[in-house]
């Protein structure tokens, strides 16, 4: 089998060793009074470096970012500071890293905001579930940005952006999927403004284009990534329409335009019957909108990952789960060799247990081929997965 997955890659001046990416993946280590970035965090993404880039979990830009508990944040010294040594130890093992920024918007809940309601484009309510340190709530009804909240969240993520680069990252990925504050300016479900930032395709996508050239100040160029999740729908308030894949269309050719780094698309996580999500597949369909580089996520395995790159619909492959019990996943894929099988269990409990106490296959001592079947999923749990599991752990 061709291993396209192992071959080296120039990215936006980066050259990268490989063409595997590790995933965004909360796992909310950060269990102290800041949320700062800790040791075990430096040892987590330090042992997985051998990636060709690594993008970290989503990182809140400010506090009024936050939207899960026990997730470390980019706006402070002391958050600065903790995720310089998690850059230390990614380049010190030969790795590039890029910190995924985060606001969550209307996915949030005023137990987590000091008792502030949610900043979103629109007052909807997302109808959905977050947990807070209380347990499990209802969200509630967020207060629509005003002109001036919208532009101090922009400054937010230019601050992050600065802190990104203070800290030593290779570049930045802005979180633009999966129901989340870009997203629910994207969605016509969750945005009704009647100003410049609602209505018009045009006027969803400017906060996302004004937050970009904010950070093509504060970064060089080439080191901007965007996440999106085009067939997202059913949660987080967003629901997918017939002008939802013509909107992104549209995105995805205006981001072609500013010299990106990339664009990291997620494959549907759900199916979608009646919708009009492309049959070839999120990354098939939207490479004739993008020419720069794209990774592709979800659900992908060895087999799937090599020949979406033979094929030229991407060029970086992300890898979630697996990275979780494999931190040799690069070597596993080199050799053949069987992949270990994440704990669940110890996914977003805090601590070291079920993060860094994976070993490789060299230690582990075992053996095993990898079947070309086998599925490598990076459906990472920052929705319905990681929200049971946090609930079983709070009982």
């Amino acid at each position: 089998m061709s291993q396209n997955l192992l071959e080296g890659y120039k990215m936006a001046g980066l050259e990268l060793s490989n063409r595997v990416v590790m995933a965004p993946m909360t796992r909310c280590r950060a269990d102290n009074t800041g949320n700062v970035p800790t040791d075990i965090m430096a040892t987590y993404y330090g042992e997985r470096a051998t990636a060709g880039l690594i993008v970290t979990e989503g990182t809140f830009v400010s506090p009024r970012a936050v939207g899960y508990i026990n997730v470390p944040g980019i706006s402070t010294d002391a958050q600065t500071a903790g995720w310089e040594g998690v850059t230390k130890a990614v380049h010190e093992n030969g790795g590039r890293i890029f910190a995924q920024l985060w606001h969550v918007g209307a996915m949030s809940h005023p137990d987590l905001l000091d008792g502030e309601l949610p900043y979103a484009p629109s007052a909807i309510n997302p109808q959905d579930r977050v947990f807070t340190q209380n347990g499990f709530a209802e969200t509630v009804t967020p207060r629509e940005m005003s002109l001036d909240e919208i532009a101090q969240t922009i400054a937010d993520f230019e601050i992050a952006a600065a802190n990104a680069v203070k800290a030593g990252f290779d570049g930045v990925e802005l979180h633009a999927a999966n129901g989340y504050l870009f997203h629910q300016f994207f969605a016509q479900s969750t945005n009704t403004r009647a100003d410049r930032y609602g209505g018009s395709r045009a006027n969803r996508m400017r906060f996302l284009l004004d937050v970009i050239e904010r950070l093509s100040h504060i970064l060089p160029e080439g080191r901007i990534g965007v996440r999106l999740n085009p067939a997202y729908h059913g949660h987080s308030g967003v629901v997918a329409d017939a002008e939802t894949i013509p909107f992104f269309e549209e995105l995805v050719s205006k981001l072609d335009e500013l010299g990106l780094a990339y664009i990291h698309l997620m494959e549907p996580i759900d199916p979608i019957e009646g919708l009009p999500v492309p049959q070839s597949g999120i990354a098939r369909h939207f490479r004739r909108f993008f020419q720069g580089t794209i990774i592709s996520a979800t659900d992908h395995d060895r087999t799937s990952g090599n020949q979406l790159i033979e094929d030229g619909a991407a060029d970086l492959i992300a890898y979630g789960r697996a990275f979780i019990s494999n931190p040799d996943l690069v070597t596993r894929f080199r050799d053949d060799i069987a992949l270990a099988e994440p704990n669940r269990e110890f996914f977003y409990t805090g601590g070291p247990k079920g993060y860094i106490d994976y070993p490789t296959y060299e230690k582990a001592g075992c053996g095993g081929t990898v079947s070309p079947d086998t599925r490598v999923s990076d459906r990472y749990g920052e929705t319905r997965a990681r929200m049971k599991t946090a609930s079983a752990d709070a009982k």
